[in-house]
């Protein structure tokens, strides 16, 4: 049997070592267009900070390496022109030689991968506006960088590799501005959750420039100048576009194999394309979404590896099948790791699903262990059925191990009320003996039983202020002092019982305290007294942040760029 493989890095590397390991005699040949097989994407912003720094430690496998240990043929520097299924032949180009042949296959994997997103923008091919996908894009970066030592650099984009590359080149001195057409990072998360991670790229100096599209490029005598749609362009001595990927899917496009989302290459669970023989895997290739079962693009080095290994099972006569994918991922941002699995509250919604969720800020290990500190979890589940759908984890220690822990629990099925019933590891320095995902479920189970009922952020400017409700605040009057939301009145918690005949009866009361937890023990006091009540998700800590960082936005919106 004799496997043609194109593309290698995570789907084709996976595959080719895979193949080889179920069939010793199988004739196995990789064609790369760059000079590299397997290297880490993920770490190439890292190199261009000096976090890592040899440039050979981004490459896995070297073409001598992989073929001295898998007898696979990596050839690199050669380009697949073209793809002939009926005939069972690629077109390849020799980039080195300029030579072109034909090469036969058996079998035929895909894994081209995606390409940067490039728009068609005035200016897009000056040099120093620059795209950040491969070993090359991240070596011209970084010379550029030592050669020119640039003051300032605009990215464009607000996904992983935007956010990673500005907390490098922040790390290395550089002025960083971010422009984002949406008004928020990372959209895995919501716009709540990205609110903590707003605020800590603007405490390490990053500008946000949310709200605001790039509209082209031009080269001034200081630099090179970002043009945007209604407002003052932006200066800079450098430029990476990161406004994300698209699927590398010419060649199965102009081979007539069937298409899906944004031209994604069309497959079944077992990695199979349209055409006979011919497999696809990756960046490149439509899957479905586990936790909605709509039809998606999900970018991302797991999925790729895991596509990858089915897809080589299945060519050696094996049945594997890919369950699909629910974008488990995490990110370092400076101090703080975001983490998400799962739909969040918007896509539950644009997928027809009726969800809640459930926020809370527990601590990542035992209070009384020195060194604890507070996270954001929100969790979101399906009502009435209380599936789990997806869950967003920001914080500073112990957020992957808890993001793991739901993305699991998704994947097993389990539902939002089985989380109180996980039996995780405990010990002071590591967790609490009620652990946050527990904490989840405990919360979701009162929710379940109408031991308590809940009101979001998104209720806060229907909330009459003509007294026909009865807003609480349950936090001590130091706490409230230092800031508190118009119209509510301050009874602490642990005055509650005897300050009863201040709340009028037969009025709904919405509570609220820092974090949720004093709110909840008053809602009980207050439910037990025979009151109509409300508990914050999220507490003050939680709006508190949400709310700033919107004034921020907007501010920097409304007054042409005059970035917080």
């Amino acid at each position: 049997m004799k496997v043609v493989i194109v593309g290698g890095v995570a789907g084709g590397a996976t595959a080719a070592a895979r193949i080889r390991r179920l069939n010793e005699k199988a004739e196995i040949i990789v064609f790369e267009r760059s000079g590299y097989i397997s290297y880490a994407n993920c770490g190439l912003p890292y190199y261009i900070g000096g976090v890592i720094k040899d440039r050979s430690e981004l490459t896995l496998q070297t073409p001598d390496s992989f073929y001295n240990r898998f007898r696979v043929q990596m050839r690199v520097h050669h380009e697949v022109l073209s793809i002939h299924p009926e005939r069972k032949k690629v077109l390849v180009k020799n980039l080195e030689t300029g030579e072109e042949f034909e090469e036969s296959y058996d079998k035929l994997l895909l894994s081209m991968g995606a390409k940067p997103t490039r728009p068609r923008l005035p200016g897009v091919d000056i040099s120093r506006v620059f795209t950040l996908r491969t070993v090359e894009d991240a070596l011209r970066i970084r010379e550029y960088i030592d050669l020119h030592r640039p003051k300032s650099a605009v990215l464009a984009g607000g996904g992983f590799i935007s956010l990673e590359t500005a907390e490098s080149l922040r790390n290395l001195g550089i002025d960083v501005t971010i422009v984002q057409r949406p008004k928020q990072l990372m959209n895995p998360f919501d716009r709540d959750m990205a609110s903590f991670i707003h605020g800590e790229m603007r405490k390490h100096g990053v500008k946000l420039a949310l709200g605001h599209t790039v509209e082209g490029f031009e080269e001034t005598d200081s630099g090179i100048g970002v043009l945007l749609k209604d407002t003052a362009p932006l200066k800079a001595d450098m430029v990476v576009l990161a406004i994300g990927v698209t699927p590398d899917s010419h060649l199965a496009k102009e081979a007539g194999l069937e298409l899906g989302v944004k031209d994604s290459i069309l497959v079944n669970d077992r990695m199979e394309t349209s055409a006979s023989d011919v497999y696809a895997v990756g960046d490149a290739v439509q899957v479905k979404h586990f936790v909605s079962g709509q039809d998606t693009l999900i970018s991302l080095a797991g999925p790729a590896n895991k596509q990858g290994r089915i897809a080589a099972d299945n060519i050696c006569g094996g049945d594997s099948r890919y369950k699909g994918s629910q974008g488990s991922s995490v990110i370092k941002v400076f101090d703080l790791t975001a983490a998400a699995t799962g739909l969040n509250a918007s896509g539950a919604k644009a997928a027809g699903l009726l969800a809640d969720k459930v926020i809370l800020s527990p601590m990542s290990h035992a209070g009384y262990y020195p060194g604890g500190r507070l996270m954001t979890m929100k969790v979101i589940f399906e009502q009435g059925t209380y599936r789990l759908l997806g869950a967003q984890i920001i914080g500073y220690e112990g957020v992957d191990k808890r993001i793991d822990v739901l993305a699991t629990a998704i994947r097993a099925g389990l539902s939002a009320l089985d989380l109180k019933d996980l039996d995780l590891s405990y010990a002071p320095p590591y967790s609490s003996a009620k652990d946050p995902v527990n904490m989840a479920g405990y919360i979701i189970d009162n929710l379940a039983n109408g031991v308590v009922r809940q009101w979001y952020l998104e209720d806060i400017d229907s909330l009459p202020r003509d007294g026909r409700f009865t807003l609480l605040d349950t936090r001590t009057k130091e706490e409230y002092a230092e800031g508190h939301i118009e119209g509510f009145i301050n009874i602490p918690v642990d005055e509650l019982r005897d300050r009863l005949t201040e709340i009028e009866r037969g009025k709904p009361v919405y509570v609220i305290c820092q974090s949720g937890l004093r709110s909840y023990i008053a809602s009980r006091i207050l439910s037990g007294n025979g009151y109509d009540c409300y508990n914050f998700a999220g507490g003050y800590r939680f709006y508190d942040a949400v709310i700033n960082d919107r004034c921020l936005i907007d501010r920097a919106c409304d007054c042409g760029m005059n970035l917080q």
